[in-house]
Order: structure tokens, then sequence, then C-alpha cells
């Protein structure tokens, strides 16, 4: 069976693992960890929020970081890199960037669910440098290409 394995940073005595808030959701939440106290965000501020574990991830997999639902569209988070990813083979502690389009102050505060993370599997394929590709209907049509709805 394969298992994600977390370890606290120094400091973290308090916050619950990483985990699922039901049975069927498909990211755990991940909390704030912010032992010097709370972070306000104004309009426009980037802070990089530690979740306060580190992760040993089974190889041939990530972790995406990504917005949780209320805090992109009830307070208006963003996550610039959406989704983050955190590689197999990182064993460094795990950070969220945050970035705040809010009008009014915004105040998140230790153990606060700040964004989700999702396990997906990775595929690593050969690759073969060739002079052509294969032609399609939709060919080099970029973004809108396909229409607006």
């Amino acid at each position: 069976m394969r298992r994600i394995k977390f370890k606290r940073v120094e400091g973290n005595t308090d916050l619950p693992l990483p985990h699922y808030a039901t049975p069927g959701a498909a990211g755990m939440d991940l909390r704030a960890f912010l032992p010097e106290g709370a972070v306000v965000f104004e309009t426009g501020d980037l802070h990089m929020i530690s979740v306060g574990f580190c992760v040993e991830l089974p190889v041939g997999t990530e972790m995406q970081i990504r917005p949780r639902s209320g805090m992109a569209l009830k307070h208006r988070f963003v996550i610039p890199n959406s989704p983050g990813t955190v590689d197999a083979d990182y064993r460094g502690e795990v950070k969220c960037g945050l970035l705040y389009l809010g009008a009014a102050p915004f105040t998140i505060s230790h153990g606060d669910r700040i964004a989700q993370a999702v396990i997906a599997d990775v595929l690593r394929l050969p690759m073969e440098e060739v002079e052509a590709l294969s032609e399609t209907d939709r060919g080099a049509g970029g973004f809108g290409s396909t229409g607006r709805a």
C-alpha cells in the first residue's frame, strides 16, 4: 500500500495532520503554520505560508497544492502557481503562496485552512525529437480557438 508520510517542522506541536474532511473529498486540508502570529494581507500582498509539515510521497506521485473554494470565492485568495507541485523527491518544508485580491485587509491565523492538497500519479514518458507532428482538426489553434462557450 502506498502511503504519504508527514514530518512536523520544528515548533509544530499542535496542527493536525493534513486530512480529508469528508469520505468523498479529493483534496486534504492544509493549515497555516504561523507560530510567530497571524499575517494580515492587504490587497495585492503575496506571502509564502508554511503548512507545518515536510512530506515523503510515493515514487510516481506528486502533491498538487490548490486553492480551497471558500478562500478563493469568498475571500479572493489565489495561489499564483496553481496548482503548485510538490515532487516525490522533495523533503523540505511545504509552503503555499497566497495572493490576496480582496479589497479590505484580511487576517490569516495559525491553524486556518488555507489550501488543499491533491495527490496525483505522474507519468514520465520517453521523449523523442521529430521533424513533424501528426495532423489534427484543431492544428495549432491556441487560446480561444475552439470558441467562446
